[in-house]
Parts: structure tokens; sequence; C-alpha cells
């Protein structure tokens, strides 16, 4: 099953697995990706969709140091040459839209942090000078709530213009819409707080902005419900999700991307609640073979694979043969230069091959 077609909006897709969005922080020159970055890519245009590093949808919305953009010319040019070499590989990619919100310092970005509320999101953060205590953000107005919103349907209209299939909207882990869905990260009062109602609408205005400019066939979006990253608390998720899952339902997205909780009982009821395509990440699977089998046995329509694609280029080739995995190399999983990104071998089926 891993291995059959599987039909995603407009996209056919050659088999279920998915590289999941992983932060690589090679983006040195005023966050334009790299030809070093559209060789990385098109290396794994075997997976059956590509899901990348989280891009920033303005320089507010950076957090952290050397990630892209998708808010100036030179950055949609430098993505235009990453879809160009997937494409021509044969692959499909989507771009994940990142605001970091309260994840942030200075030292990286040369302002102050913006958040849902003036509290400290994270505990330290990498920094140019080492690791640093991550500080207080400053909340945003109702008004800018408004134009970061906007923020994120200008990044998305400039992602098609890259040449992305898509968008995904990152709503997981920690960062900005998730910390708009959080009890301690979100203290507002107006609108866009308080009750379940008011902490789910930042992500549902977005979802549909975005929808609406870009057609919801080409927009997925990411949850990771009671993870706990970054510090959030999300001690009424049965609520929230719930709640969040049905309201997104109905922009018909093309696409849900679980982190599964380990919490049994909600996955289900998130699970049963979206009506289209949903891929499963199970951060806490060491074999993606069983890993991939359970959760498409489960109910999931696609499998997400992080560090597994990241040291295996060639990874469905592998998992369909049967052939051992490389070992990721962690120390080169953040910044540097070729090694621990382009060099992972490609197996080597006959004398010719890679």
């Amino acid at each position: 099953m891993p291995f059959t077609p599987f039909e995603l909006g407009s996209l056919r897709l050659p088999n279920r697995l998915v590289m999941a969005p992983m932060t690589r922080s090679r983006a040195y020159v005023a966050g334009v990706p790299s030809p070093l970055t559209a060789l990385y890519y098109a290396q794994r245009a075997s997976a059956g969709l590509i899901v990348t590093e989280g891009v920033q949808p303005s320089s507010a919305g950076q957090g952290y140091m050397n990630t892209p953009g998708l808010h100036t010319d030179d950055q949609v040019a430098g993505w235009r040459e990453v879809t160009g070499a997937v494409h021509a590989a044969g692959g499909r990619i989507v771009a994940q839209i990142m605001h970091a919100g309260g994840v942030g310092h200075p030292d990286n970005t040369g302002r102050l942090p913006v958040a849902p509320s003036a509290v400290r999101v994270g505990e330290q953060i990498f920094t140019p000078a080492g690791l640093k205590d991550t500080p207080v953000a400053v909340e945003l107005s109702t008004a800018e709530v408004e134009a970061t919103v906007h923020d994120f349907v200008t990044a998305a209209r400039r992602a098609v213009e890259a040449g992305f299939d898509g968008v995904e909207l990152h709503g997981a882990n920690g960062y900005l819409i998730h910390q708009f869905l959080s009890q301690n990260a979100n203290l507002r009062d107006d609108r866009y707080g308080g009750s379940v109602a008011g902490r789910i609408r930042f992500a549902v205005e977005t979802a549909r902005a975005v929808a609406e400019e870009i057609g919801p066939e080409r927009v997925g979006i990411r949850l990771s419900p009671v993870n706990g990253a970054q510090g959030l608390v999300e001690e009424d998720a049965h609520e929230v999700y719930p709640a969040l899952v049905s309201a997104l339902a109905d922009l018909d997205l093309v696409y849900l991307h679980l982190v599964a909780s380990g919490d049994g009982e909600l996955d289900a009821r998130i699970r049963d609640l979206w009506p289209n395509a949903l891929v499963v990440n199970d951060p806490a699977a060491a074999d993606p073979t069983a890993a991939t089998e359970r959760l498409l046995d489960w109910g999931a329509d696609l499998v997400a694979l992080g560090r597994a694609f990241l040291s295996n280029p060639d990874l469905p080739l592998r998992l369909r043969v049967g052939a051992p995995l490389n070992e990721a190399d962690l120390s080169t999983a953040f910044g540097g230069d070729h090694r621990g990104y382009t060099d992972y071998p490609l197996l080597a089926l006959h004398p010719t091959a890679a």
C-alpha cells in the first residue's frame, strides 16, 4: 500500500510517502535558497510529495538563523530554481509557510519576536553568538493580526509564482498559528483570544484567506495537538482541535497533516472529522517501514517521514526493496555546507548507479 498512487487534488502522487518539513538553515543570503537547496530537494523527488522546510511569509515571521523566505522577489526567484529542479526530476513539492511567532531573538532578526500575547515562548534559541534565552514577545495588535493573515496570503501567491504545487500552513510545533491555539501563549481578550472559538479564529481565517487566493485544492495545514512544543499548554485540546478541524473541513482544504499526539482518542476524533486527505507523521516512530504500514492501516492516506528522508534521498526505493538505510548525522542537520545535506549516498543497484 505505501507504493500505490494517490490522487491529491490535481496531483497524482506515485506513492504514499511524504517528505516531512525539516529546517535546514542554509539560506545564507537574504533568505534566498541556494543552488545547493535545489539539488537537495531534487535528490528527494521520488517522494510522493515533498513539503519544504518552514518558509517565513514576512521578515517578522523569521525566528531562526538562515531560514528561507517567500516575501521578496529574490526569494521567489531562488525557489523557482528549486521547484524547477524537483519537477525536472519528476517530483511534486509544496512550500510550508511558517511564521515563528514568539520563537525568535533580535540577534537573528534585528527585532523582537511578535506573538499573540506578550509572553515568553520557548526557552532558548540558537543565535550567531550561541544559545540564548528567548525574550518576551511583543503582542500583536488586532490590526497587526489581520495584517499577518494578509502576509500568509501574499506568501501563498508568491509560492504559486515560484512554481510550487501548493502550500502547507504550519499550525504546529509551537509556532504562531499554534501559539494562538494555546492557553498559555494566547492571553488575548479580543476576538482572537479567550474562548475556543476565539483561539481558533486566526488559524481558520488564515486558511480561508489562503484558500480563496490560490484555491483550496492547493492548501494543506499541519497541526500537532498537545505536543508541548515551545512550552505550549493545551489542556482543553479535546475541545480546541475538534472545533478547529471541523471549521477547516468546511474550507475543503486538500489535506490535513497531523503530527500524532499519542492521545489515541483525540487522534481518532480528528481522523473521523477530517473529510479529505490525511497525512500523518509519528515523531516517536523509529522504524519507517513499520510506522508507514501501521499509520496507513490506522486510517492515514499518506505518511510523512522526516529523518529517514534527510539521510536517504532515495528512501522510497530503499523501503520498497528492503535495503538498509543511511544513518542521519544530526551534527550537520542545521547550517553548514553540502556535508550532511547533499552528500548522502544513493542505493547502488547496478554498476552505473550513483
